[in-house]
């Protein structure tokens, strides 16, 4: 049975199935949102608020409530899209401004330009780069040492997953 969502500050509604999560009803508007860690709930790429109805969603789990708490950014209504099902109706969510940094190669072509938008840091969901401000060689020196640090997370828990399925 499907459920009606309300996407802000686009002001747009939409149907999902009940028990899909909000990332893959966000992916199906075609709406930037990143999936850094592929949808585990383990970065902050898919942070989004929720403006109304929050009981109408899953309950938080441990995993989301760790990564929530290092998202400087979260507040109390905030969620991750790829952990939040749909289960009731009246959900209102609300997209956080600004552009989570996905390939470095994108901002390098950028450096000593302005930024158009707050640029985001993909794990804390921090401002790296405050709208008007200027693209810096030293934000890639230091976005290129957080997607290291990305990548050998993910390892450790891939590793750790498959360690315990054997």
């Amino acid at each position: 049975m499907a459920k009606i969502l309300r996407l802000e500050p686009i002001a747009e509604e939409m149907a999902v199935k009940t028990n899909s999560n909000l990332l893959s009803a966000l992916m199906t508007k075609e709406l930037h949102v990143l999936k850094e860690c592929g949808g585990r709930g383990m970065c902050a790429t898919c942070h989004v608020f929720i403006k109304e109805g929050m009981d109408g969603l899953s309950k938080v789990s441990r995993r989301e409530q760790r990564t929530l708490e290092v998202i400087t950014t979260a507040k109390p209504n905030s969620r991750l899209a790829c952990q939040a099902h749909v289960i009731g109706e009246g959900i209102v969510v609300e997209l956080p401004s600004g552009m989570y940094i996905d390939a470095i190669e994108d901002i390098e072509s950028l450096v000593g330009r302005r930024a158009e938008q707050e640029l985001l840091h993909p794990i804390t969901g921090e401002v790296v780069v405050e709208a008007g401000k200027l693209i810096t060689r030293s934000i890639l020196t230091q976005l290129k040492e957080t997607r290291l640090q990305v990548g050998e997370y993910l390892a450790r828990t891939r590793n750790a997953k498959d360690d315990g399925n054997q």
